[in-house]
């Protein structure tokens, strides 16, 4: 049976608010250096965000598929990783979401 919304568990609704700071974390840290899904999903490991790889993946999928990730593969030892690094669309979709941000921070934390 479906879950209704008065039905949702906190985790859910948790997901829900933090998807899109989970994606300009993502966003964020692949204009900074490139990135691997292992290492992405520790990296929000230690800001709170709990994200499975079933989630992740599809997240930087989802990226790429919009434009604004792209994808190499890389040799690490014996196996292939993929890494993702921003684009150019990326970078730009950044800096305007950082003025969003700088707006809602100052609404939340400072009560402007």
């Amino acid at each position: 049976m479906a879950k209704t919304k008065s039905d949702r568990n906190d985790s859910d609704v948790d997901r829900d608010l933090y998807s899109g700071l989970i994606r300009l974390h993502v966003l964020h840290h692949a204009a900074e250096e490139p990135i691997f899904g292992l290492g992405m999903a520790e990296e929000l490991a230690r800001h709170g965000y709990r994200i499975s790889p079933g989630t992740l993946y599809p997240l930087l999928h989802s990226l790429e598929k919009k434009g604004y990730l792209r994808s190499t593969q890389q040799r690490n030892g014996k196996s292939i990783r993929t890494v993702y690094r921003a684009t150019p669309m990326g970078r730009r979709a950044l800096a305007a979401a950082r003025n969003k941000v700088k707006e809602l921070f100052r609404e939340l934390i400072e009560g402007h």
